[in-house]
């Protein structure tokens, strides 16, 4: 067992435990789950671990970010999970997340996300040969050290199509050495269209362009699948709906070798005849439409995305600009698009340090010091979920500090010649492969711009949370209307008030949760028995919890078991993260879909912060409707 294992077990806990998962995986800062309920995880848990920066659900994927150590944590969690990183998962079945945007995140970072790491090293050996380049001249590129580190950087590139065919192989359950197989078959150098354009072309097809060869008598378009990106993607997933098919008719006995032999022999031919033409028009008309876009005005185009890129960071977006970058290596032999990484991550960083230079709070401070170390090499997670987001100001300041800086990068004409490490150690992938180092420099200036910019905006705007509670605490003292010591909490619903204890649920009638009562109701409107932020609101729609702005936080559980209707029956008004008004309409509950469905109408009103108060009243009457008192709480 690995140092992480005490932490990987409590993840693998909060997140509903070994069968919850159907699949993890993980990239730079973040484990990335599918998860059969994801109502069934508990984020508040995962929040509060020591280690964990955040949560987020983005793609159809339950993400929990940790930082860049993350590779050590997947490791043991692996190990306590019983699996390798090498599994052959073609006989696992995933649940598809819901919405085309979410299925194409999701397909591109599972397929993209593993090879990441590893294509960042091969970067590095390109940059560092470029650098030498400038500094030693021909005698270094004539050396045999060049040749080797040249060889090591470009192979991940040359034969992108094997990587990507084991990561799509586990993405789509195919047999992993048949997804390899067909990335292979994808680099051959035979059917190459620099090969096969040494002969006479036979014709041509429209926007396909010219064939030499044909396969039974079929025409095959010549192309050039080396260092390619998408064709060998859809092939898997092309593979995987002929591995479901032969394995329904094939026997048992023969599947091992027959169903690849098929799986092969089907999606090959097709891939080169049809698939791969297609996506090669397609992948060439979308990278010709962003350098299109970008020499149209790359200033403003620069502009858009640096201030727009962190956002796109929070939600995993940011993954779908990863495949255009690469295309553009291999067809332009530079790329414009992933410019914007290196200002991002620096104007991050630079508000980071203008939190901690007026940060009170010597603790967080400290805490602080390895998100900033952590940002200076192109990890920014750390900082967006641990500081700037929640102070929201410092982390616009970066948004727009990174908006100037890309917007330079781009008025300059920078350039970025490979696929490297982000932060300091990339910055060699502005280094030209001739040795220009003009780009390095151009680079950093508008970098430092970035930084400048970001960090005085967070100095002159943003003050520390804890200077503005001690304003708050002398004008609360002048306003006499406000009596944070007494609360009154009302009821969200109408009908019979019943004790916790008589709750048909141990959890909720034990007074785990926090002191409460339950209600049968007699109509279905649920309304806000408090004014505050909605705080929690189950996916299901099951469940609400409000932060009330007089401190109190309140729990609504409609009903028992009512997870399992995943939202069958109810109605909601509201979002998370809204402000709401005591007596607001939250929801509407159709109590007869839950009735008929076999539960329980019980719905436990619960005061989820009881420590926090010395009494809590509760209601004398025995039934009670929408806005009369509940509660009355005193600190």
């Amino acid at each position: 067992m690995g140092k992480y294992t005490n932490f990987a077990t409590s993840i693998l806990n909060e997140v509903g435990g070994k069968d919850n998962i159907v699949t993890v995986t993980h990239c730079l800062t973040r484990l990335r789950f599918k998860l059969k309920d994801e109502s069934a995880a508990n984020e508040e848990a995962l929040k509060a671990l020591d280690g964990v920066i955040t949560i987020v659900k983005s793609g159809g994927q339950f993400q929990v970010v940790i930082g860049n150590h993350v590779n050590l944590v997947y490791a043991d969690l692996c190990e306590i999970l019983g699996i390798t990183d090498q599994n052959n998962n073609e006989n696992v079945e995933e649940e598809k997340p819901k919405g085309i945007i979410n299925r194409l995140i999701d397909i591109i970072s599972s397929c993209f996300a593993p090879i990441l790491g590893p294509m960042v090293a091969c970067g590095l050996f390109k940059g560092i040969n470029a650098l030498l380049v400038w500094a030693l001249g021909a005698t270094y590129s004539a050396s045999g050290v060049y040749l080797v580190f040249n060889a090591i950087g470009d192979s991940i590139f040359y034969f992108m199509p094997i990587m990507l065919g084991y990561s799509s192989a586990k993405k789509f359950n195919v047999n992993i050495v048949v997804g390899m197989l067909i990335g292979a078959t994808l680099c051959y150098p035979s059917i190459q269209a620099a090969t096969l354009s040494a002969g006479e072309a036979l014709g041509t097809i429209g926007l396909f362009g010219d064939y030499y060869t044909t396969f039974a008598g079929i025409p095959m378009i010549a192309a050039n699948y080396t260092t390619s990106v998408i064709p060998v993607v859809v092939v898997v997933a092309f593979a995987s709906w002929i591995q479901k098919w032969a394995k329904k008719f094939v026997p048992d006995m023969i599947q091992s070798y027959f169903v690849p032999f098929l799986v092969l022999l089907v999606s090959l031919p097709i891939g080169l005849l049809l698939i791969g033409p297609l996506v090669q028009l397609f992948t060439n008309l979308l990278s010709m439409g962003f350098t299109n876009l970008f020499n149209f005005s790359p200033v403003l185009t620069g502009i858009v995305l640096g201030f727009f890129w962190q956002v796109l960071i929070i939600f995993g977006l940011h993954w779908s600009a990863v495949p255009v970058a690469m295309i553009n290596l291999g067809n332009l032999g530079y790329d414009t698009l992933l410019l914007v990484t290196h200002p991002a991550a620096f104007a991050q960083t630079a508000a980071l340090i203008g939190m901690c230079v007026k940060l009170k709070n010597k603790k967080k401070k400290m805490m602080a010091v390895p998100a900033v170390i952590s940002g200076l090499f192109g990890i920014t997670e750390p900082s967006i979920y641990g500081y700037t987001l929640p102070a929201r100001i410092p982390f616009v300041a970066s948004m727009i500090g990174a908006m100037v800086g890309n917007g330079m990068m781009c008025a300059f004409g920078v350039k970025r010649y490979i696929m490297g490490a982000g932060g300091i150690p990339g910055m060699v992938n502005y280094i030209s492969p001739e040795g220009d180092v003009s780009g390095v420099v151009l680079a950093a200036v508008s970098i430092l711009v970035a930084m400048v910019i970001s960090f005085v905006l967070t100095i002159v705007l943003w003050k520390d949370k804890e200077e503005e509670q001690k304003v708050m605490n002398v004008k609360s003292s002048t306003i006499p209307s406000i009596d944070v010591n007494e609360a009154e909490v009302v009821s969200p619903l109408q009908g019979d008030v019943i004790s916790l204890s008589a709750v048909k649920d141990p959890v909720f009638a034990g007074g785990a949760m926090g002191n409460g009562v339950g209600i049968i109701p007699t109509d279905g409107k649920v309304t806000a028995p408090v004014s505050g932020i909605v705080s929690t609101l189950f996916p299901t729609k099951h469940a609400i919890g409000i932060t009330g702005d007089n401190g109190v936080e309140v729990l609504i559980h409609v009903g028992m078991d009512t997870v399992n209707l995943e939202g069958r029956g109810f109605t909601t008004y509201i979002q998370q993260g809204d402000h709401v008004n005591k007596g607001q309409l939250l929801m509407d509950v159709d109590l007869n879909v839950i009735k008929e469905a076999g539960y329980e109408i019980q719905t436990p009103v619960i005061i989820t912060n009881t420590n926090d108060f010395k009494t809590i009243e509760i209601t004398k009457t025995s039934s009670v409707k929408n806005g009369m008192p509940l509660f009355e709480v005193v600190r």
